[in-house]
């Protein structure tokens, strides 16, 4: 009798204690709109060039607070209630992103129609198709510890994740000013430190890595993160038979969206942005007919004399257009 009365006072106590821990969860959490979409508004990491031991421990202590307030803001996201959270968040950060931003100029550049870019277009649009895939694939993923892996990219930092201590190349980015990293940011934690991403979580923002890159066809390499080369933030490091098996556990369709999602994300990058603009660049080396300059130039060679009145013409027909 008295064993039984102990386990039930234990189990008041439990739920006692779980009830207190909720509120004390529900008085931490944002209770506005606006609150939660100041949570996505963040300034980058000063970049920092030293090599000494004082200047990683900074460097580390850095990465260690952005995975802690990125962890932060996404279980912020997840407990806040509908009447908090924005039908489609992404479509609330747009404007913030990189990839917007350079759409946007490229779409400025092409004043002559030079490039198709009503598909590119009509994703910025449609945009809210991004929460879409990562409500289903939330609430279909398995559960697992966070693995931890780090990505190369060609010494580039093509996902624009943001960046802690030193940098190799390129400028401060700062956390969630990219499609990429807001996706990330929904399955793990991620930084980009000198020529390497780091990206901590769900197996699927591994996949979305690999698709992402393999798309654009850019050389990339995904490895086991070392254990310990984050301290103090939880994580795994799986060999290659391991990772194997949890891919494993994914279902069909959860590997589908993911794949969606990634090419969605690369199609709107600034690296095929680029290439559209490189596009306008050679439509503006070559904007007239080469051919007709070739005879034009062959026939003053032969008369041996530049006809100013041909110059006039051609003057007075572009000022015609």
């Amino acid at each position: 009798m008295t064993k039984n009365h102990s386990k039930n006072d234990s189990q008041a106590d439990d739920q006692t204690d779980n009830q207190d821990n909720r509120h004390d969860i529900l008085d931490t959490l944002v209770k506005s709109k606006a609150e939660l979409l100041e949570l996505y508004k963040v300034k980058p990491y000063p970049t920092l060039t030293g090599t000494d031991v004082k200047t990683n421990q900074q460097a580390n202590q850095h990465r260690l607070e952005l995975y802690h307030a990125q962890y932060e803001r996404t279980k912020q996201l997840y407990l806040a209630t509908e009447s908090i959270r924005p039908t489609y968040l992404v479509q609330s950060l747009k404007h913030q992103f990189a990839e917007y931003e350079h759409f946007q100029l490229s779409a400025e550049l092409d004043k002559r129609g030079k490039i198709d870019t009503d598909e590119i277009r009509q994703i910025w649009q449609q945009l809210h198709i991004v929460d879409d895939i990562i409500t289903q694939l939330v609430q279909q993923m398995p559960a697992h510890q966070p693995v931890g892996w780090q990505v190369t990219s060609q010494s580039r930092n093509y996902l624009r994740l943001p960046t802690v201590g030193r940098l190799r190349t390129g400028e401060a980015i700062a956390d969630q000013t990219s499609l990429p990293s807001y996706v990330l940011g929904h399955f793990g934690v991620m930084s980009y430190t000198y020529d390497r991403g780091y990206y901590i979580g769900h197996v699927l923002g591994y996949l979305f890595c690999c698709y992402y890159f393999a798309y654009l066809s850019i050389g990339y390499g995904v490895s086991p993160l070392a254990e310990n080369a984050v301290k103090d933030f939880e994580y795994v490091s799986l060999k290659t038979p391991y990772l194997v098996r949890l891919l494993q556990t994914l279902d069909g369709e959860s590997k589908k969206r993911i794949y969606q999602l990634a090419i969605l994300c690369a199609k709107l990058s600034i690296y095929s942005t680029d290439k559209r603009i490189e596009q306008l660049l050679v439509a503006e080396v070559n904007d007239f007919n080469k051919k007709e300059q070739k005879e034009q130039l062959s026939q003053w060679l032969q008369e041996g004399v530049m006809p100013l009145e041909n110059i006039r013409d051609e003057e007075d027909d572009e000022d015609d257009k």
